[in-house]
């Protein structure tokens, strides 16, 4: 990921000084997309391990989420 978090910025301080040429353009976008890939994915697993607990330490984790911990668990359990 710091590779491409990288490459990203450099590119961001090359645009600044000088402009980026098509390819350049074309690689950022694509970098740019990896990156998103990469946090959407880091975010998708802190959330499924997540437990919603009330005041009174009440599980009240939406079930919408429950599911997808299930998923998550039979997904890792059959790799």
């Amino acid at each position: 990921m710091l590779e491409v978090l990288n490459r990203i910025n450099e590119l961001a301080n090359k645009q600044k000084e000088a402009g980026l040429t098509k390819t350049e353009l074309h690689e950022r976008k694509v970098l740019r997309g990896e990156y998103l890939q990469i946090i959407r994915g880091q975010i998708n697993t802190t959330v499924t391990g997540l437990k919603i607990l009330d005041p009174l330490g009440n599980d009240v984790t939406p079930e919408k989420l429950k599911k997808q911990q299930k998923l998550s668990l039979n997904t890792d359990n059959n790799a």
